[in-house]
C-alpha cells in the first residue's frame, strides 16, 4: 500500500470519530425527511395492509380454509374481501400524495427560506 492510500484510509476511519459540526444543508435534510416521513410510513403500513387483506379473499377463495372455518360457498365472501383489498391498494397512492403534498404546503416557507440561506452564499 503506497503512502496517499494510507492517509485516505487514515483520514476515512478518522473521520468516522471525530464529531461533525451541524451546518444549514444537514438542517435543510432533515426538514426534508421530516416532510416525507409520515407519508412514507403510511404508504407502506396501509400498502402492506392493503395486499394481506387482498390475499386473505383470495385465500380464502382459492384454498380450504373457508371449509375449516365453516362456510359452505366461500367465493361471495372472498371476493369482497379481496376487492375491498384491491380498493385498499389502489387509494394508497392517491392518500399518499395527499399527506405528502398537505406537508409539503406547510413546510414549504421554512424549506425555501433555508435553502436560499444556503445558495445565497
Amino acid at each position: 500500500m503506497n503512502r496517499n492510500d494510507q492517509e485516505f484510509l487514515v483520514e476515512k476511519i478518522r473521520t468516522q470519530y471525530t464529531e461533525k459540526e451541524q451546518t444549514e444543508l444537514d438542517d435543510l435534510k432533515a426538514l426534508d425527511a421530516k416532510v416525507k416521513r409520515p407519508a412514507n410510513l403510511f404508504a407502506y403500513i396501509f400498502g402492506s395492509v392493503s395486499a394481506l387483506v387482498m390475499g386473505s379473499g383470495m385465500s380464502l377463495v382459492m384454498t380450504e380454509v373457508a371449509q375449516t372455518i365453516g362456510l359452505a360457498n366461500p367465493m361471495p365472501y372472498g371476493l369482497v374481501i379481496g376487492i375491498v383489498g384491491l380498493v385498499m391498494a389502489l387509494v394508497n397512492y392517491p392518500i399518499y400524495k395527499t399527506i405528502l403534498n398537505n406537508r409539503r404546503k406547510k413546510y414549504a416557507s421554512r424549506i425555501i427560506a433555508l435553502s436560499d440561506e444556503i445558495m445565497s452564499r
